[in-house]
């Protein structure tokens, strides 16, 4: 198990937060679900999908001073904090980066944060111990510092929290059963997530026919329409049907990767977690046409 990739439990979206004993709610941080392997003096960073990441984090020799046990493997989230909001563009970028001199560099101008939230293992493996001892044993073996921070949590008083994530500007938060198990490569409803939606409206630009998804943009400071999110989810059978009917008489070209361009005559309710530094929708859905508004009002 330790140094070696492993498949982290992962989560169910909940509907509406609620205020009870039973959950415990942590702060939901925006980077990269991230493994850190500790044993002695080594220590490594695993990806959800099991890249090893280490050398992209010359902070993680400052992460191992400060666990205190010889031998664990913690789950994290690996963020970069701007006025102590994570952006997700940031940790991205560090994760892009594969030059040692600019690694090096980046540890100043993007610093990353592991955001501790779960242990699975010291000397004996913790996974089958609820919840709420593996967050009192997680914050025993921790000493926080620049590199490594270990989550706030309550118990009971979602909506609290919940509220002050929005008023923060931040993604969300997470509720997990307080007895829960840590269960490997499974997605249980006993940890769920919920997160600070927003909405926009959106002209549509063209569509690819299979599998099918809208590509929605808007209007640019130089008067070009942009592209700026690519819709997979959220469509009623309905819907499509009608879309593509009207499309169909208003259709640009076709070019090679298979998208059809339409004339921007048609605009769309789209909602989105957050805008990229480039303008791009993360985590965006269809949510019904807008047809009383005009796509020329529609600009970035």
């Amino acid at each position: 198990m330790l140094f070696t990739p492993i498949k982290p439990m992962l989560l169910q979206t909940g509907n509406e937060v609620i205020d009870d004993s039973n959950w415990i709610y942590d702060i939901k941080w925006d980077g990269w679900r991230i493994l850190i392997h500790k044993e002695g003096e080594r220590i490594e960073a695993f990806t959800r999908h099991g890249n090893n990441v280490t050398a992209k984090f010359p902070e993680l020799q400052e992460v191992g001073h400060s666990i205190r046990e010889h031998t664990a493997i913690i789950d994290c989230e690996g963020v970069v904090l701007r006025e102590n909001v994570s952006n997700f563009d940031d940790f991205a970028y560090r994760g892009r980066l594969t030059d040692k001199y600019k690694i090096e560099q980046a540890c100043h101008t993007h610093p990353a944060t592991f955001i501790a939230f779960d242990v699975l293992s010291t000397d004996q493996l913790q996974t089958n111990k609820p919840l709420i001892e593996r967050k009192k044993l997680l914050s025993s073996i921790i000493d926080p510092c620049n590199s490594l921070q270990v989550t706030p949590s309550v118990e009971g008083n979602g909506s609290h929290i919940f509220q002050l994530t929005k008023e923060w500007n931040m993604e969300g938060i997470v509720g997990k059963k307080r007895d829960s198990t840590y269960q490997i490569n499974h997605r249980s409803n006993d940890w769920l997530k919920y997160k600070h939606f927003k909405m926009t409206e959106t002209i549509i630009l063209g569509y690819i026919e299979k599998p099918f998804s809208m590509l929605v943009g808007t209007k640019s400071k130089n008067g070009y329409n942009k592209v700026v999110a690519n819709l997979e989810f959220g469509f009623k059978p309905e819907e499509k049907i009608a879309f593509k009917k009207i499309a169909s008489q208003i259709i640009i070209n076709k070019d090679r990767s298979g998208v059809v361009w339409i004339e921007p005559r048609l605009c769309c309710h789209v909602q989105y977690l957050e805008r990229t530094e480039n303008g791009l929708l993360r985590i965006a859905s269809f949510k019904g046409f807008s047809l009383d508004k005009n796509p020329e009002e529609i600009a970035i």
